[in-house]
């Protein structure tokens, strides 16, 4: 990622899983940017995404801040928090303007997107995103970044990304209780997104698949826009349920082997496999074929799958994944998901590994870790948009920089804010 950044700048990208808590530290400079520090602490205090028990979470987010800051010698104050959970909502909107000076400006863009967003929404819900599909200059469509062009109508076609207002504000209070101050809430399958997918997979359409501890989220992309997101309440744990219920042994353990030897195609593992499954309640472990563990796994991998054709079959975005599945989470770690994926979804399947950082990238070379890094790009994006915005007020011409039209912050904080 290329930005317009002059000065280096330290970002925080904080994860709240249903499984754990991650940050991850980034410093942004205008060569792009350099991972510091990564601090990822285990969590109970999430159940599918949501705040279950303040306390365990504000002390998973003390903890996993501290070890990253230790790591990076560095002092957080302000972190960019993610959200998800089966309350995530999308639904389409557009919004028409009068182009003030016969030529697109920020500004213009910015009223567009106002009138995209001004549509009536329940009492306990808010918008938390703005996702622009195409912008329209008079009758010329499929535009994505309209600034320059010359016309009198601008049109915006949009994904509105809506959240229950109770289910953000807990994960603002969790955070504030730690003595941080959230810069901004982003959708965590965005954030995913982008730190995984390529442009050209974008444009020729593709879907991300984050399997998680407590749900699944699926975003596509069509035409290089967002088409389409939506939340699965089924994950990781539920896979890990199953395991602990049909070889009767403990939570703890069942995540170890699911982790270690499970595998979501029982054809990849040979017959004479075998694992030690250790007892419950006293008893002693027990040797188990490792296929057994795979015929409690698969059955459950598939279903997942399946529920993920089937939106993208709603939604009638099938066709138009071109480019496949790219596959985030840390429930993919399993051997054979992509596998799997592939068979069911009836199209090309990728591991989805953080890209264009530098630093301790070893560190966050995971699907587990394609949050954490996205919200710390998504920083230097929103960073480098209120730059582009200064130089335009003082009439500078701003730096070449990588515009990002694609994701517009839905001024959560500052509601947030006037309200409390």
């Amino acid at each position: 990622m290329t930005t317009g950044l002059v000065s280096p700048e330290i970002i925080v990208g904080l994860d709240l899983g249903s499984t754990k808590v991650s940050a991850v530290v980034g410093e942004v400079d205008a060569d792009g940017i350099t991972v510091l520090g990564v601090g990822s602490v285990p969590c109970r205090g999430l159940r599918k995404g949501v705040v279950s028990n303040i306390e365990w979470t504000v002390r998973a987010i003390r903890e996993a801040v501290d070890a990253a800051q230790t790591m990076a010698g560095v002092e957080i104050d302000t972190v960019y928090a993610g959200v998800a959970g089966s309350h995530i909502r999308s639904l389409s909107s557009d919004g028409v303007c009068a182009i003030a000076g016969r030529e697109v400006t920020r500004a213009d863009v910015e009223r567009v997107l106002e009138g995209a967003r001004a549509i009536p929404v329940d009492a306990d819900r808010m918008i938390l995103h703005v996702l622009p599909r195409e912008y329209v200059v008079d009758n010329q469509d499929g535009i994505r970044d309209p600034i320059g062009m010359s016309g009198v109508r601008l049109q915006a076609r949009v994904n509105l990304v809506t959240a229950a207002t109770s289910c953000v504000q807990n994960v603002v209070r969790c955070v504030e209780r730690c003595g941080l101050d959230v810069a901004d809430v982003v959708l965590e399958p965005l954030a995913s997104a982008d730190a995984v997918v390529s442009e050209d997979e974008k444009e020729i359409g593709v879907a991300v698949v984050d399997i998680g501890g407590g749900t699944t989220d699926l975003l596509i992309y069509a035409d290089g826009g967002i088409a389409h997101t939506s939340v699965i309440p089924a994950g990781g744990n539920n896979i890990t349920s199953d395991v602990a219920a049909g070889l009767r042994t403990p939570m703890a353990e069942a995540e170890r082997l699911k982790r270690n030897y499970g595998c979501a195609l029982g054809r990849m593992i040979g017959d004479d496999e075998e694992i030690e499954v250790p007892g419950v309640g006293g008893h002693a472990p027990r040797r188990a074929a490792r296929r057994l563990l795979s015929d409690i796994i698969e059955p459950r991998c598939e279903e997942i799958f399946h529920e993920i054709r089937r939106r993208m079959e709603e939604t009638g975005l099938l066709e138009r994944v071109s480019a496949g599945a790219v596959l985030t989470g840390g429930a993919n770690l399993m051997e054979g998901m992509a596998e799997c994926g592939e068979e069911i979804l009836g199209m090309p399947v990728r591991m989805g590994f953080p890209v264009e950082i530098r630093g301790l990238v070893q560190l966050v070379q995971g699907p587990q870790y394609a949050t954490g890094v996205g919200l710390v790009r998504y920083g230097a994006w929103q960073l480098e948009e209120a730059r582009a915005r200064a130089a335009e007020t003082t009439g500078e011409r701003p730096r070449e920089t990588q515009a990002r039209p694609a994701r517009t912050r839905g001024g959560f904080i500052d509601w947030f804010r006037a309200a409390f």
